[in-house]
């Protein structure tokens, strides 16, 4: 059949995209890669993927409804594996954004488990960001 080899990319529908895009630039460091205007899209490259915004009044966001908002949103949470994962620089970084990080945890990803920091977007959406895979806690999930 086929094997999945990584995440290709990820749709976030947005309220203000111009804001949304300059968080993921901005705070984690994504590149604007593209803009297809009459779709109302920004595609950012994150690594190896795509992070794909679009406004949530636009030809594509208007598809999947009302934009997100306090009582739901688009995705439970996605996750971003970053090297290097330093607790201190990371949080330094993104108290300069004016972002707190949850508090650090070793969760199971595709990597195995790993540090984990969880933050939200200007959206609501929440990003983990993971780092590489180290010894199983004794208690996990």
């Amino acid at each position: 059949m086929f094997t999945i080899s990584h995440l290709d990319h990820l749709v976030i529908r947005a309220r203000d995209a111009e804001k949304l895009t300059a968080f993921y630039c901005d705070v984690l460091g994504c590149t604007r890669e593209r803009d297809v205007p009459d779709f109302a899209l920004i595609q950012l490259r994150a690594g190896a993927s795509l992070i794909d915004i679009v406004a949530a009044d636009g030809p594509i966001g208007i598809q999947g409804g009302p934009p997100p908002g306090e009582s739901g949103g688009n995705v439970d949470h996605f996750c971003l594996r970053i090297e290097p994962f330093e607790e201190p620089q990371i949080r330094a970084h993104l108290a300069t954004h004016g972002v707190e990080g949850s508090e650090l945890r070793t969760l199971y990803g595709a990597d195995g488990f790993g540090p984990s920091i969880y933050l939200k977007d200007p959206e609501g959406n929440t990003v983990e960001l993971k780092g590489p895979p180290g010894p199983a806690p004794s208690a996990s999930f």
